[in-house]
């Protein structure tokens, strides 16, 4: 029994599976209600076999053909072929409506979860306003480029990435984020492709073209999320194909037995086949995909993107949520609240200092770019700029070599801090310094708040059990101090002045202990991001090297989602207990019946095909779980 399916096909397999039916119906009226000429319930019989046994028989072949593997399908047309050699046809032909009806009914139900992925394409506008030289012109949106510039009105869906140009509204976001409160954006703030402008006329500019763009990416995180298998969907495949020959092999094996207790030819075939289709583990191979694929696509329609059934079963294991903290915890959205230029004026200090910073994607040079721009400050051209995670970042003006960085920085061009200085390092702000070689020009401090969800998100993960929090920050002790403890973190849970590399030794030392989650958004996260066993990265607020490195991706900037899916990771876990138990508990029930107490074959159908159907809705009641913050 296969745990995927192309949707393409469901209207095929319904059809099939009438007919089938149609054929078992007329077989059992001439059987049981009004006889029939011999001849149409041939015919009947031979419909319900061919329409309920050559899909089967296909799959199954093709599995051995090109797989060099069996396939569970085999035991049902075997089982079905063994009932009519011993003059059960009207039962086998049960056993393939059954099955069929089986499979349909699971490959619609499995559909419902990758339709709720699938939509996300039909939220896509196909055409925008241009706004151009000539005036506004309708155009389709695959024809967009950055830079371009779209007239957004009332009511319409966003085209594609971009940012305000021109414009004050509100966006519904929640086909993104999940988030169902309305977002006001003003000019310089991003928007997403498929959100919807509420109550104003904007001009937006293009930032990527529609094959990059945040719809296109949820869809690919979310296809390859259902193509990488969890532990438990490889266990249950390795189990499957074992068990297949297992069950083939002892079919064979208890004719011969059945045989040696007395029964003749017939009825050993009988109960042979009867115990092969009680131990078909059709229901164990699908209880697994079943609930996983549903708890994907429940995460999904919240704003949460697991990259594959691992991760989502490795947030359920976590036992230390690792944060960074600037971008993740803070808002990031920083303010400069001092300036202080040791040469020249201020504001040609924060020209060069903005030219230095324009290319960096970092919380800090967003609030030094926001800064000037209030000030009406035109940033300096500074060329061959280049980053270093953890300290700061160099480049190159008219004048020659320029740098802005922490401590480190300055300690690594062999300059020392002026006491004119000396109090702004000592405070519980970011301190950002400027200067030329071993000469400082002056500093500026930085001051971040944590964000609203964050004291919240941290509580709800302690209140799941037994849970170690880390907060992570290459800033000084006094900034990390003053959010850990507006944030309610104890002494041990705060570490500050880190480098990229001693944030992955810490990632190390907490894994001793159990699973490890580490929640970034920055460049300098991907490796501890890619160190831990579970990686979150912010999502669409996060640089695309953290989203690359990260096994879950929060669309959204509510860090309350994070614990939201650690619920619904534990809540697939049990769902996945439950149906092996139902699945393995009715596969032993009813072998012990065909082996012991001649359990008859239409039982034996009904109790397999019934179990199917049983973990399959078992699974999808995860659908309708999507992730929600607490209230």
């Amino acid at each position: 029994m296969s745990a995927t399916h192309d949707p393409s096909d469901e209207e095929a397999d319904l059809y099939i599976t009438i007919l089938c039916w149609i054929g078992l119906g007329l077989a059992t009226l001439s059987e049981f209600i009004q006889p029939l000429p011999q001849g149409l319930v041939w015919a009947a019989l031979g419909l319900s076999y061919l329409t309920g046994g050559l899909p089967p028989l296909r799959s199954a072949v093709h599995e051995l053909w090109s797989e060099r593997r069996l396939d569970i399908d085999l035991l049902m047309v075997v089982a079905a072929l063994a009932a009519a050699a011993v003059g059960a046809a009207l039962e086998g032909a049960v056993l393939l409506a059954l099955f069929s009806l089986s499979e349909t009914l699971e490959h619609r139900s499995m559909g419902k979860a990758r339709r709720a992925v699938e939509a996300l394409m039909q939220l896509r506008p196909e055409t925008a306003f241009l706004e151009g030289p000539e005036g506004v012109r309708e155009v389709a949106v695959e024809t967009l480029v950055p830079g371009d510039r779209v007239i957004l009105r009332p009511g319409a869906r966003v085209p594609v990435d971009g940012r305000i140009a021109l414009g004050e509204g509100h966006l519904d976001e929640s086909t993104v984020t999940g988030e169902s409160a309305p977002v006001r954006k003003a000019p310089g703030d991003p928007v997403h492709e498929a959100t919807v402008n509420l109550d104003a006329i904007l001009t937006v500019e293009v930032v990527r073209g529609l094959a990059t763009s945040t719809v296109a990416r949820m869809i690919r995180l979310v296809t390859e999320a259902q193509a990488m298998k969890s532990p438990s969907e490889r266990f249950s495949d390795w189990f499957g194909q074992r068990y297949t020959v297992a069950v083939l092999v002892g079919s064979i094996l208890s004719w011969f037995g059945f045989r040696a207790l007395g029964h003749d030819a017939g009825e050993a075939l009988y109960r042979a086949a009867t115990l092969l289709v009680a131990a078909s583990p059709c229901a164990v191979v699908i209880s697994v995909p079943a609930a996983v694929l549903s708890a994907l696509s429940a995460a999904a329609r919240g704003g949460v993107l697991f990259k594959g059934g691992a991760a989502l079963e490795g947030l359920a294991e976590v036992r230390t949520f690792a944060f960074d903290k600037t971008g993740t915890l803070t808002t990031g959205q920083a303010a400069v609240t001092n300036v202080v230029a040791l040469e020249g004026a201020e504001n040609g200090f924060l020209a060069l200092l903005a030219g230095l910073e324009a290319q960096s994607e970092h919380p800090i040079a967003a609030a030094i770019r926001r800064e000037v721009a209030l000030r009406g400050i035109t940033p300096q051209t500074i060329r061959d700029v280049r980053a270093h995670p953890s300290e700061g970042i160099t480049g190159v003006d008219d004048v020659g070599p320029v740098w802005a960085g922490n401590a480190r920085m300055l300690a690594a061009m062999g300059a020392e801090l002026p006491a004119a200085l000396a109090a702004l390092a000592d405070g519980a702000e970011t301190l950002v310094v400027v200067g030329r070689g071993a000469q400082v020009l002056g500093a500026v401090t930085v001051a971040d708040e944590p964000r609203a969800t964050a004291a919240e998100a941290l509580r709800d993960l302690k209140a799941g059990g037994k849970t170690d929090i880390l907060m992570m920050t290459g800033d000084r002790a006094p900034v990390a101090a003053r959010i850990g403890g507006r944030l309610g973190l104890a002494k041990g849970e705060i570490h500050s002045g880190l480098l990229p590399g001693d944030k992955v030794a810490l990632v190390d030392a907490a894994a001793r202990r159990g699973k490890v989650a580490f929640i970034g958004d920055g460049v300098n996260d991907a490796a501890a991001l890619a160190r831990a066993d579970v990686g979150v990265a912010m999502g669409v607020a996060g640089s695309e090297v953290a989203l690359q490195a990260a096994d879950v991706a929060l669309m959204a900037d509510d860090l309350r989602k994070l614990a939201a899916a650690r619920r619904l990771s534990r809540r697939a876990a049990g769902v996945i207990r439950q149906n092996l138990i139902i699945a393995i508990g009715a596969m032993v029930v009813l072998v012990t019946g065909s082996l012991f107490f001649e359990l008859p074959l239409p039982l034996a159908v009904l109790g397999h095909e019934g179990g199917t159907l049983l973990v399959v809705l078992n699974g999808l009641r995860l659908l309708a779980d999507p992730i929600r913050a607490r209230s």
